[in-house]
């Protein structure tokens, strides 16, 4: 929590009232049975749980419920490759084939990591192919794909480019994904409660999902889940995340390292800069900017891109974001550096990105004043 003696009561208090009203209406509004909401400012946490993990067993929510992130475990996959080069086992420049040997001599040769990273590889669709289902038809997949467009040219967000990222950072490491990802990463994060598969011991924690209709849904195991969007995580862990990248928390050099190489952008599309998987804003930022960046039509329509030259170095005064969701969850995580000021919001019911950014600049904005 927040102390007292890093805030005063009456603005502790106005906080509390300002978040409990926002996320009680937007739960109301889009029947979510449960939402953690965890926030930093000026390195002081604190945490605000509302609703079930569960219609079923009623378990209240708290910042130990797992959750499933969505797409906000692309900024991990991000990470751990700017790590592996951190630690001298691969270039962000290298094409995929130099450390998936399978995949040299093909139309990706001319793609580098940084391309698969910024979704500018030239044209992988949203999700996999259905009829991708094994580790063979993956590999022939990424061997005969051809793009259409040269690399850099255009944004089009896909699963598959931060699939063949966390598959080219693993192999430069010598280990799967998931391994490297628990065992170089996530410790030197403190990050313990976040996961690819929950441990047995915690499912007690892991939240039940509901989609759209309502029913409860959870993610299934699928080719590249674990890379592009197979985290569960709590607010807590992910608040350590977020307070890392705002150097809050002692860290790893080569893990400071390794956030900085993320948060350096690429290309413009519009009035969002994409850095590696994070999307950033010059702040103050107008609130229709962050509903156009993190709107349906980003996400889904292939976006002209403006190259960066040379690449812009971490900024201070930028908002910077991502979404995540699965069928059953919706997440959503943004800090300003300049004000030290981060927030996390999971939800275990899928709901439109749109409102998740209402809903956090309402808060941040509030802290900020």
């Amino acid at each position: 929590m927040i102390s007292q003696t890093g805030m005063a009561a009456t603005k502790l208090a106005d906080i509390d009232a300002t978040v409990n009203d926002a996320a009680r209406k937007v739960m109301e509004q889009h029947g979510i049975p449960g939402l953690a909401i965890a926030i930093t400012a000026q390195g002081q946490q604190r945490f605000y749980n509302f609703g079930l993990t569960s219609k079923t067993t009623q378990q209240p929510v708290t910042r130990d419920t797992l959750f499933e992130v969505g797409s906000v475990s692309k900024t991990l996959t991000a990470t751990l490759a700017a790590y592996a080069e951190a630690e001298g086992k691969l270039s962000l420049t290298d094409s995929p084939g130099r450390h998936l040997p399978a995949l040299q001599d093909t139309a990706l040769e001319p793609v580098s990591l940084i391309n698969l990273a910024t979704h500018t590889a030239g044209g992988f669709p949203l999700q996999l192919p259905d009829e991708v289902g094994d580790e063979q038809q993956l590999n022939d997949y990424f061997s005969t794909w051809q793009p259409q467009h040269t690399p850099g040219s255009y944004r089009i967000y896909a699963n598959p480019s931060i699939g063949l990222l966390g598959r080219a950072t693993a192999a430069s490491l010598g280990l799967s994904y998931t391994d490297a990802l628990q065992t170089q990463l996530l410790p030197k994060l403190g990050m313990s409660s976040t996961y690819i598969a929950v441990p047995t011991g915690d499912m007690p924690r892991y939240a039940q999902g509901y989609n759209q209709k309502g029913e409860p849904v959870r993610l299934n195991p699928a080719l590249l889940a674990a890379e592009a969007y197979g985290v569960k995580t709590t607010s807590e862990d992910l608040l350590k995340f977020v307070e890392a990248q705002l150097g809050v928390i002692k860290i790893d050099d080569k893990v400071i390292q390794a956030m900085a190489a993320t948060r350096t952008g690429y290309y413009r599309v519009g009035e969002m800069t994409q850095a590696l998987v994070w999307e950033q804003y010059r702040y103050p930022v107008a609130l229709k900017d962050l509903l156009v960046g993190n709107s349906s039509k980003m996400a889904l329509e292939p976006h002209p891109v403006e190259t960066i030259t040379p690449p812009l170095a971490p900024q201070l005064d930028v908002w910077i974001n991502k979404t995540g969701s699965t069928n059953g969850f919706g997440a959503y995580v943004a800090f300003v550096p300049a004000r030290q000021l981060g927030i996390v919001i999971l939800a275990n019911r899928y709901y439109p990105n749109e409102e998740r950014v209402k809903l956090a600049y309402r808060i941040l904005t509030h802290l900020a004043e």
